[in-house]
């Protein structure tokens, strides 16, 4: 849960005002040496969007085909989010 700047206690308030005004060039990484190599990174790993329970219908035959492409019928469900979200970012992007 994210802690609102007013439910802190006054002195961590004022470190964290005065870390936000310290200029880059005055702040000591020597501790945490940058990182140039970004091939290992994989983008979106911790995001997990917030999920909605609702009813839907949807074709006997579209279940069908997505549960046949899930390992044992397990999945389905994921694989079509996917295809939605896939829609979605297409509509988006044109």
């Amino acid at each position: 849960m994210k802690k609102e700047m007013s439910d802190l206690s006054p002195e961590s308030q004022a470190q964290i005002r005065a870390l936000e005004a310290l200029p880059d060039d005055q702040i000591d990484f020597s501790d945490i040496p940058e990182t140039t190599d970004w091939t290992g990174a994989v983008r979106g790993k911790f995001y997990r969007p917030v999920k909605q329970q609702i009813t839907l219908r949807i074709d006997a035959d579209v279940i069908a085909w997505f549960k046949a492409q899930a390992q044992e019928g397990r999945g389905y469900q994921t694989k079509i989010n996917q295809a939605l979200r896939e829609h979605v970012q297409r509509s988006v992007r044109s």
